[in-house]
């Protein structure tokens, strides 16, 4: 069983920085994307930052030009890097990767609390 493990969670001042990690317990095969979501209260799950496996990125618009999504392939590890945090970022972040052999598979980690306040 694949297990992800995420990292750099934390509370931070407006404006400051954060950089999350996901790790991955063994390799996993044939990965389509690796991706961040965030779930805040009340709210639906919803895409932050995704990378596929050529290198390309896709953002939320309302993380544009301060997240920077990145990942090292050699050992399957994630990484979000948040600058200018803002109150409205506060949320549970959470890693998934997307892998497709014969049929989709998505795994995820169990989430990292990020809050934003002063």
């Amino acid at each position: 069983q694949v297990q992800l493990v995420e990292s750099g969670g934390g509370l931070v001042q407006p404006g400051g920085s954060l950089r999350l990690s996901c790790a991955t317990s063994r390799r996993i095969l044939n990965i389509r994307t690796m991706g961040w979501y965030r779930q805040a209260p009340g709210r639906q799950r919803e895409l932050v930052a995704s990378i596929t496996s050529g290198g390309s990125t896709d953002y939320a618009d309302s993380v544009k030009g301060r997240f920077t999504i990145s990942r090292d392939n050699a050992n399957d590890t994630l990484y979000l890097q948040m600058n200018s945090l803002k109150p409205e970022d506060t949320a549970v972040y959470y890693c998934n990767v997307r892998a497709v052999v014969l049929r989709q598979y998505d795994y995820w980690g169990q989430g990292t609390q990020v809050t934003v306040s002063s």
